[in-house]
């Protein structure tokens, strides 16, 4: 009977039961993940917990191979196979799972620390810098891990792998120094937090907001809408100007009047500045005082304190500040100069004889 017929120790009706339980435990299996993927699904949309999110997590990055494996783990249960498969099966077995452990492992760490980072983004911008190099270092522990532990299952000595590492990565870093200095100045970044993605910062004659931190490179949105990339060792051996830690705006301003302006009004002038400064809301008056004889006029230095970083707020209240003074400068009759030169001749009667004279002695 065809049945009844040995291939490679087995019948080929044990082969034939064998592929029936490896297909309908693979099948089993793939159904059973999609339902439970399903049902987590809608469970973590109602709950607020985050153990629910992370099993759907796991769910979602169990791999169907290695369900299919499962599948043909337990057809060969059935079997009688030699040493040598069996050995070969195992350590087929052993790599699937342990590939599969690194992706449960960095799905979770992932799925933490994302969550992590939307808890801690309001409270603290630097969260997400800070644990975006986390996640690096992370990832690069477990995939490490589980190279190192695959190695060791096909019998590959890592005691000395790792000693040849440590020699190898000597002169690595020798070769690829400029992009350590980078990732060392990214770290830098991450844990000295000189600046936090949305802060607007200077780089010399260069400004924007910071858009990325990366490992190597940060990247920055001008005001003209261009994107401007430093490198992260060249941006911190810079002189950074960073206004997104300001807590109020410093203002001085110079006012000038005409010459002809009486003393009385020039006495009048500190005091309409810091009537004009105190009526805007936001605002702590600090000095105005009577500075210089200019070229052309009189100069009044003001300096007060706008209460907020942002530009916009600085600039409506010096404009109205200017309208306030504007006002008051009309009222009193005081006249802001503009650049004129005054030519002063001597008086008529006198230059009439001296220009006679001197015709007459030519």
């Amino acid at each position: 009977m065809p049945l009844e017929l040995t291939f490679y120790g087995n019948s080929v009706t044990h082969w034939v039961v064998a592929g029936a339980i490896a297909l309908g435990s693979f099948i089993a299996l793939m159904v059973i993940r999609r339902v439970l993927v399903s049902r987590f699904e809608r469970f973590a949309t109602r709950s607020e917990r985050q153990w629910d999110d992370a099993i759907l997590d796991v769910l979602r990055r169990t791999r169907a191979i290695t369900l299919l494996v499962l599948g043909i783990l337990a057809g060969a249960q059935v079997l009688t196979l030699p040493d040598r498969t069996n050995t070969i099966l195992e350590t087929v077995t052993g790599m699937v799972f342990l590939f599969q452990a690194g992706l449960w492992a960095s799905s979770l760490a992932r799925g933490m620390l994302d969550r992590f980072r939307e808890r801690r983004m309001t409270a603290d911008r630097g969260a997400a810098t800070m644990i975006a190099a986390a996640g690096f270092i992370i990832q690069c522990f477990i995939w490490s891990a589980v190279v190192l532990i695959a190695l060791d299952n096909v019998g590959v000595d890592i005691t000395a792998l790792v000693a040849g590492l440590g020699v190898g990565g000597v002169a690595i870093a020798l070769a690829v120094q400029n992009i350590l200095g980078d990732l060392f100045g990214s770290l830098a970044i991450v844990l000295d937090k000189p600046f936090v993605l949305g802060d607007f910062i200077i780089v010399g004659d260069l400004l924007g907001t910071v858009e990325h931190i990366g490992l190597k490179t940060t990247r920055i949105r001008s005001l003209w809408g261009e994107q401007l990339i430093f490198s992260n060792a060249d941006l911190l051996s810079s002189r950074i100007r960073n206004y997104g830690r300001m807590q109020e705006r410093r203002v001085v301003f110079d006012l000038r009047v005409s010459f002809e302006t009486p003393r009385d009004d020039l006495r009048k002038i500190p005091g309409i500045i810091k009537e004009a400064i105190t009526a805007q809301e936001g605002t702590r008056f600090d000095r105005s005082h009577f500075a210089a004889y200019d070229q052309h006029a009189y100069k009044y230095e003001s300096v007060y304190y706008v209460l907020s970083p942002d530009y916009n707020r600085y600039m409506d209240i010096q404009q109205a500040i200017y309208f306030h003074i504007h006002e008051r400068f009309e009222e009193l009759g005081i006249k802001v100069p503009y650049p004129t030169t005054t030519v002063y001749l001597p008086d008529r009667e006198r230059l009439e004889p001296a220009v006679a004279g001197s015709r007459e002695e030519a």
